[in-house]
C-alpha cells in the first residue's frame, strides 16, 4: 500500500474550516493531516488542532516573508499538499515554488470577481451586497504568486435575496465551504 499523502492546513482565525477538514480526514486511508500552521498565536485553529491531536505550529509574519524555517518544518512533516483555510497572509514565492500546483485555497466569492489583496472575510461579503449581486458562493483554487489568481478547480453558488445582509450571506457561504471544501481537497489530492 502506498504511503498516505500528508496535508498541512494553514489557518489564521477560528479554524472552523480547518476543523471540518480535520474531521473529514480523521480515519482516511490515503490522506493524513500532518499539521496545522498559523500566523496568529491566538488562532482558534490551534485549539481545534490540539483537540484532534494534530500538531500545530505558530510562525510569525517575518517567518512567512523569509520562509526557509517554514519550508524546513513542512519537510520535517513530509507535507505533500498545503491547504489554506482562512489564512490571511500571502504565500511567499519560495513556498509556491516548492509546492507548485499543490497549494489549495478557498475564497468566499465567485472568482475572478471580489478577489485580490484585502478581499477576505466580511470585506468580500460587504462588497458583494453593496454591488447588489444576485448570487455569490465559493471558489476553490490553486495558489500562485498573485492573490486569488491561481487555477480554479471548483465553484459552488448560492442566491442572494435583496433583503440579505453581509452577515446572512457569510453564513450561507460558510455552509458551502463546509459542505464542499473537504470533498474537493480529497478529490484533488487523490488525483495528483
Amino acid at each position: 500500500m502506498t504511503e498516505p499523502k500528508n496535508i498541512a492546513i494553514l489557518a489564521s482565525g477560528s479554524g472552523s474550516n480547518a476543523e471540518k477538514i480535520i474531521h473529514y480526514f480523521k480515519n482516511h486511508k490515503t490522506i493524513n493531516i500532518a499539521s496545522v500552521i498559523t500566523n496568529n498565536e491566538n488562532a482558534g485553529a490551534i485549539e481545534r488542532a490540539e483537540k484532534a491531536h494534530i500538531p500545530s505550529k505558530y510562525f510569525n509574519k517575518e517567518d512567512f516573508e523569509t520562509p526557509h524555517v517554514i519550508l524546513q518544518y513542512l519537510k520535517s512533516k513530509e507535507v505533500d499538499f498545503i491547504v489554506l483555510a482562512g489564512f490571511l497572509l500571502k504565500i511567499a514565492p519560495e513556498i509556491v515554488a516548492q509546492y507548485p500546483e499543490k497549494i489549495i485555497n478557498i475564497h468566499p466569492a465567485l472568482l475572478p470577481k471580489y478577489g485580490g489583496k484585502g478581499m477576505y472575510g466580511n470585506h468580500v461579503h460587504e462588497s458583494v451586497i453593496l454591488n447588489k449581486e444576485t448570487e455569490s458562493g465559493i471558489t476553490i483554487h490553486l495558489v500562485n504568486d498573485n492573490y486569488d489568481e491561481g487555477r480554479i478547480i471548483f465553484q459552488a453558488k448560492c442566491s442572494i435575496s435583496p433583503q440579505m445582509g453581509a452577515k446572512q450571506l457569510s453564513a450561507k457561504v460558510q455552509q458551502l465551504e463546509h459542505q464542499h471544501f473537504p470533498k474537493i481537497i480529497e478529490e484533488f489530492v487523490e488525483n495528483h
